[in-house]
């Protein structure tokens, strides 16, 4: 028989009672502000207001696409963000199995608790961090490292080839805690029986890692992996903003999306370009998660995210 809506909301009310509050918070903090995507199709003029300013159709996306700068930034945003998606699964997975590897729970629960500090960290603060170590007069590498291993000082500030190495190494430093946290509950939760059998039948440790604990990781990792390819076309602003300190010698590989919206576009009050920039944003990332999520479910329909 056919459940009615009266018969739900009489027997299961107290469920959706305690949904509402979260409900009416995604309602208010997601839903109502879209409206606000008018502005990317608006030259907004503050004396009439936004809904009174006039259209502008797509001149502010064509503004965008036409800018000299287009390529660099499209191109370290993909680049950067693909290379972080790689190494936020591949290094945490190994950390997470290493530490469950562990007989000690005390040095197990320490060391997730050491990797997870830098998480609750600002990038302010890990630019200045980053600054102690790299600064020209004064950093360790230049004052104490570099003259021990008989090197030269590097000025770091200004040679662009080393910061497509550091910037990942600092994201992944950052993230490592948190993705390994998530990938150290889903081992957790894998049945032991697995493991006793695949020792009773003299499997190796490497055999029962790479025959049980990743392929049972699969489902939570092409989840992962799904959500932050929805931020494929999104950059860490703290990242690519505050670790390079501003310097204009680097933007050719530190600038992206998101700091050359604030540079451009925020930076002298237009925020019909800005919120142009914005929109593509997050349409390339609904775009990218539907399709990458239809491809998962061709392949293998428990393992997608819907």
């Amino acid at each position: 028989m056919a459940l009615t809506w009266r018969y739900i909301l009489r027997h299961y009310w107290m469920f959706y009672a305690m949904m509402l509050p979260g409900v009416i918070l995604l309602l208010f903090n997601n839903y109502i502000p879209m409206a606000g995507i008018i502005i990317a199709f608006k030259t907004v003029n503050y004396e009439i207001g936004i809904l009174r300013s006039p259209w502008v159709g797509f001149s502010n996306f064509d503004f965008l696409f036409k800018s000299p700068d287009t390529f660099i930034i499209i191109r370290n945003t993909l680049l950067y963000n693909s290379l972080f998606i790689v190494l936020n699964m591949t290094i945490p997975l190994a950390f997470a199995i290493m530490l469950n590897e562990l007989k000690s729970r005390f040095l197990s629960k320490t060391y997730q608790t050491i990797m997870f500090l830098p998480y609750f960290l600002s990038y302010i603060v890990i630019s200045y961090l980053v600054f102690g170590f790299m600064s020209d007069e004064h950093g360790y590498f230049n004052e104490t490292l570099l003259p021990a291993l008989g090197l030269e000082p590097v000025r770091w500030y200004f040679t662009q080839e080393v910061w497509p190495i550091i910037l990942p190494l600092i994201n992944t430093w950052k993230g490592m805690g948190y993705f390994t946290v998530i990938y150290m509950a889903a081992i957790i939760g894998i049945d032991d029986e697995y493991y006793e059998a695949a020792t009773i039948d003299g499997a190796s440790k490497w055999q029962q890692i790479s025959r049980i604990t990743i392929p049972l990781l699969k489902p939570i990792l092409t989840i992962m992996t799904l959500l932050q390819i929805g931020r494929i076309f999104n950059a860490d602003f703290g990242l690519f903003f505050q670790v390079p300190r501003e310097s204009g010698v680097l933007f050719p590989v530190t600038n992206v999306i998101d700091t050359y919206v604030y540079r451009t576009f925020l930076s002298v009050g237009d925020i019909g370009l800005s919120s142009a920039a914005g929109l593509l944003q997050s349409v390339v990332g609904f775009t990218l998660v539907f399709l990458s999520n239809w491809v998962v479910r061709r392949f293998n329909s428990e393992n997608a995210l819907f």
